[in-house]
């Protein structure tokens, strides 16, 4: 999608992020600029999502420090959806090694649509990355714990520490997406006939159906992002939740498949790892800087927010964030000595 941040001035920062005052004045000016634009369709294959607030916007910057900067609507509950993919991934990866979620899951992009089950059959039953469903499921099982309830005791006091706070269920969401469970359902025993996950199917779905369903809002992603990119620890509470192997891990397969199709455009225009919701959230991570948390529920046909992808596109140009963006050392150097000779 045209993100209509062109006419952006982007400046390049591989180092810390600038002061305080600066990145209020430029999340004010992301927030104006993205304001404007009324595209996309709120998702209703969900029904409970239907009923989103469709001119809802929030956005959110924590950094490595702690840090925290907002405007608009921050602290509007939504559910995290498949952003819980990201965190999810990083808490079994922590669990149960990196050998492990590579062999099992895979870390490559499907080409197809996030719930395919065409892809499975292509790939010999392999789910081939954790950001689509099937790889999702994969990561869920693969969590440790003697039972079901175990499972998801680990996944929810994990997603929890990543926020820095207690998440609680949208009863309202869960009961919604428990009614049109039936193609992840048919996913998981596909799975399971593959020996892909080893547990009861229909328990995974329960418990990736809960982790779906909790109650977010914008802060808590961007605090989520931000443990991300400060090597694991929430920059908040302190509390190290994975290690910086992890982090880095995660960020990696974000890069290459976080926003589904479109994730080649994103990175193309952005230049961080990012994961997307259908609930209209955008998780950002620059590492060793800062994480940015966004809530607009109209999408685009991919099913990214279309105000989220434009605000982070505009923090990232304005903050120099982007990861592949670099100055000429040389000409730097060739600066400095033409400075001193005119001195």
């Amino acid at each position: 999608m045209q993100l209509d941040v062109d006419d952006i001035d982007q400046a390049v920062t591989t180092g810390a992020v600038p002061g305080a005052q600066h990145i209020d004045e430029i999340l004010d000016a992301a927030y104006e600029h993205t304001s404007k634009h009324h595209g996309g369709e709120v998702a209703d294959y969900i029904p409970a999502l239907a009923d989103a607030d469709p001119d809802a916007f929030g956005l959110c910057v924590v950094d490595v420090e702690g840090g925290l900067h907002e405007v608009g609507d921050t602290r509007v509950l939504f559910s995290i959806q498949s952003i819980s993919k990201a965190f999810v991934y990083a808490l079994v990866s922590e669990r149960v090694g990196h050998e492990k979620v590579l062999d099992v899951i895979g870390v490559n992009s499907t080409g197809l649509a996030f719930d395919s089950v065409v892809a499975i059959e292509l790939n010999d039953g392999h789910p081939m990355n954790p950001m689509v469903n099937a790889g999702a499921l994969a990561t869920t099982a693969l969590m440790p714990g003697n039972t079901a309830d175990d499972q998801w005791e680990a996944i929810h006091s994990g997603l929890s520490r990543f926020a820095g706070r207690h998440l609680d269920i949208d009863d309202e969401v869960l009961a919604s997406e428990v009614k049109s469970n039936s193609r992840n359902s048919a996913i998981a025993q596909l799975l399971h006939s593959y020996g892909r996950i080893e547990h009861d199917p229909l328990e995974v779905v329960d418990i990736y159906t809960r982790q779906c369903a909790l109650a977010i809002d914008a802060r808590d992603l961007a605090v989520m992002a931000a443990t991300l990119a400060n090597g694991g620890v929430n920059p908040v509470t302190g509390v190290e939740v994975v290690s910086a192997a992890v982090c880095r891990d995660t960020l990696a397969v974000l890069a290459a498949s976080g926003l589904y199709e479109a994730t080649g455009e994103w990175l193309f225009e952005i230049g961080l790892p990012g994961k997307s919701g259908v609930s209209g959230g955008i998780v950002t991570v620059a590492p060793g800087k800062v994480g940015i948390g966004s809530l607009s529920p109209r999408l685009d046909s991919t099913g990214n927010s279309v105000r989220g992808q434009i605000a982070t596109a505009y923090l990232s140009r304005a903050l120099g964030l982007n990861i592949f963006a670099s100055e000429s050392h040389f000409r730097s150097k060739v600066a400095g000595i033409g400075e001193d000779q005119a001195g």
